[in-house]
């Protein structure tokens, strides 16, 4: 295998990757994630891109032995893409948005070295059971959703508010890690 770096400093996507045996090394992208698309897959992709890509840069090696990976998830609700909270007013603003009703999670994930990339997307629906005022601002207290898009974090307290999903659960958690295991062998 070439060496093989995350373009992310994300534990859970950085979990789910030695979970499945992967060797990588971490290295967190500081591209700029301000991109103007309205698509999610197309948000999630393109900045999936925008992350490998500068991390890429950042490497000495200009040969094919480095492959970097970058990922970025979303959640999208009726036409909103759903990024991080920026403090708990929006964590709750967020929430309430998703409470009693289904959304969408995306992820992006971009696979790139000096002479290939590809990129992909996976969609999974989340339905999320009503929640009171309390029982929001109770999670919220917790700190978990301060670093998640969607304002939360399905493998961790709000797995109680999860009423089902249809699709990749590690999608959810913030990288389809199966996919991922799959694209790499064909890269």
């Amino acid at each position: 295998m070439k060496h093989l770096i995350l373009a992310s400093g994300s534990p859970r996507r950085k979990e789910l990757m030695s979970q499945v045996g992967l060797v990588f090394e971490v290295i967190s992208s500081d591209a700029d994630e301000n991109i103007s698309v309205s698509q999610p897959e197309d948000y999630v992709m393109g900045l999936s891109s925008l992350k490998a890509q500068s991390v890429l840069d950042t490497i000495s090696e200009n040969d094919d032995s480095v492959v970097v990976v970058g990922a970025d998830t979303i959640v999208y609700h009726k036409g909103n893409i759903l990024t991080k909270p920026d403090d708990k007013e929006d964590a709750f603003r967020i929430l309430r948005e998703l409470s009693g009703d289904v959304h969408q999670v995306y992820t992006g994930v971009s696979i790139c070295s000096t002479n290939k990339k590809i990129s992909f997307y996976e969609k999974t629906d989340v339905w999320v059971y009503d929640m009171t005022e309390d029982e929001i601002w109770d999670y919220i207290s917790t700190g978990e959703p301060m670093d998640k898009a969607g304002a939360y974090g399905i493998q961790g307290r709000f797995a109680a508010y999860i009423k089902g999903i249809e699709g990749d659960y590690n999608n959810v958690v913030g990288l389809p890690v199966a996919r991922l295991v799959h694209e790499l062998k064909a890269f």
